[in-house]
């Protein structure tokens, strides 16, 4: 098929953000430009623009928040929905289907969280910081599987997809934990008003209600407000939304197939017209084929696909953007030493890895389950030490733990200097195995 100019000019623009690790990327470029603000003469415009109040009325609700609360709190619920989404189709028909195979990240997931988060612990034991125990149960998927790239010849198919599903069921720990011990004081009614518009999402798409735009009208304006109102972080409400977004298409694989190819048939049938114009029946069948796979869609794939490139490009950018920034001085090294830093250094670059690993050990020895296809020890050790990248998520929950900006400095030196450890480790010992086919 012959490409127009434009189709030319935006052709590696399309093939950058179909790339794999693109997100990454972008989101290594923010976390730059986010470190060089803050430590430049701009710091304090900076730190003012995120700080700047955007109110919204309606009705008698005012919702007072600055631009790095809309950021946090309204964006990052996307970032959750999304989250959601990926939860679900992986629980309908992928690497956590069923229980065999959801065991093993399952339980790697789990010592991933316990050990960083007991470590935290025993270093900050009744403190003020206690709090942030949270922080270092976290994996930055994006970063890690952007580091994937750099190793992707050394690490078997098998355990990338063991990686990719430790992280989803690591994403669905940081989820509980939030709801759990990071939500604020309760608005019984306000919960009850978004749980009562959350039944109506889960009935509507039980009786077979598939317009996206019901579930988005519903869903932020029903369910995240009520949720954001409650005191329960508002984040939550993006992953239950996604979990009521339809699974199931109109129409079966078989279905699908055989309409197609006898739409193609009358399709080759018509005469063509000369020129670049097709008949009328030509363009009648053209719009039965969209309307057809549109129905052979489900609207949870849908909804993945078009938010995804927004979520990695936008999203996530937009809050290291407004989160990453903090200023590192010459007794940076010196500033380190404190127990917040060090609890989440040692949770994520020691922790993390030791959780993941001895649990997935234990799994095996104890012959529960298996190590993926053509998986080494090796490369188990190496995707432990890339899953101790919690940066986005330990930057979120960090918000979340601490009121002090005291701690939260401490905390962003931590997090900065534990991811950048645990990718350069992660990198060298899987660089250092075999090359595989798998």
């Amino acid at each position: 098929m012959q490409k127009n100019l434009l189709d030319r000019t935006l052709s590696p623009v399309h093939k950058f953000i179909h790339f794999e690790h693109s997100g990454g990327i972008v989101l290594f470029i923010a976390v730059i430009i986010a470190l060089i603000l803050a430590n430049s003469p701009f710091q304090h415009a900076y730190g003012e623009f995120w700080e700047t109040p955007l109110d919204i009325e309606f009705g008698s609700r005012h919702l007072d928040y600055t631009l790095h609360e809309w950021v946090n709190d309204g964006l990052m619920a996307m970032f959750f929905f999304i989250v959601g989404l990926e939860l679900k189709r992986e629980m309908i028909a992928g690497e956590l289907a069923s229980f065999r195979k959801a065991l093993l990240p399952f339980m790697a997931a789990l010592g991933g969280m316990l050990v960083p988060a007991a470590i935290y612990m025993s270093m900050n034991h009744g403190l003020p910081s206690a709090s942030g125990w949270g922080i270092p149960m976290a994996t930055d998927i994006v970063f890690t599987l952007a580091l994937m790239g750099v190793v992707s010849k050394r690490v078997p198919l098998a355990a990338k997809v063991f990686l990719v599903a430790l992280a989803t069921v690591d994403d669905l720990g940081a989820v509980v934990v939030i709801a759990l011990f990071y939500s604020s004081d309760l608005s019984l009614f306000n919960l009850s008003v978004g749980l009562i518009i959350l039944a109506i999402l889960l009935i509507a798409n039980f009786v077979g209600v598939r317009n996206i735009f019901f579930y988005a009208v519903l869903g932020i304006g029903g369910v995240w407000l009520a949720f954001l109102l409650s005191g329960v972080h508002a984040t939550i409400a993006g992953v239950l939304v996604a979990f009521a977004i339809p699974a199931r298409t109109k129409v079966d694989e078989n279905e699908y197939a055989q309409h197609i190819q006898g739409l193609m048939n009358e399709f080759k049938k018509e005469i063509p017209l000369k020129g670049p114009l097709t008949t009328v029946k030509q363009h009648d069948i053209i719009e039965e084929v969209k309307n057809i796979s549109y129905s052979a869609q489900t609207p949870l794939q849908k909804l993945e696909t078009v938010l995804h490139p927004w979520v990695s490009f936008v999203i996530v950018p937009l809050f290291a953007l407004s989160n990453a920034g903090v200023a590192i001085g010459g007794s940076f090294f010196k500033d380190l030493l404190n127990p917040v830093s060090l609890g989440i250094i040692a949770g994520l670059v020691v922790g993390k890895c030791v959780g993941i690993f001895l649990f997935t050990w234990i799994l095996a020895r104890l012959k529960i389950t298996s190590l993926p296809g053509n998986t080494g020890w090796k490369h188990i050790l190496g995707l432990s030490l890339l899953a101790g990248m919690g940066f986005t998520m330990s930057l979120f929950v960090t918000n979340l733990a601490f009121d002090d900006t005291h701690f939260i400095t401490q905390a962003k030196y931590g997090i900065l200097l534990a991811s950048l450890l645990a990718a350069i480790l992660g990198v060298v010992v899987l660089k250092g195995t075999g090359k595989t086919e798998g």
